[in-house]
């Protein structure tokens, strides 16, 4: 008899485990979407923070060609101090 109440016991058990209510699904949804917005404002700062270093990127670029058109400076032998 005891068994018999366990497996019962267990089965229904079981079976209310498995569904799932409507509160638990909403949750569930609520939480996906909060991922879902996370994921998009961290893409969105990986995109501005590419554009940031790439911007920096090509101003480096400018001023080191910018350095490289200029005439190049002559050396003048240094006077010794007495």
């Amino acid at each position: 008899m005891k068994k018999v109440l366990f497996l019962a016991l267990a089965a229904v058990s079981l079976s209310f485990s498995s569904c799932e209510s409507k509160k638990e699904e909403a949750t569930e949804q609520a939480a996906e979407n909060v991922e879902a917005a996370g994921e998009a404002k961290a893409d969105a700062m990986e995109d501005q923070a590419d554009a940031v270093r790439d911007s920096a990127d090509n101003k480096a670029d400018a001023m080191e060609e910018s350095a490289d058109k200029m005439p190049a400076a002559t050396e003048t032998p240094a006077q010794e101090v007495k």
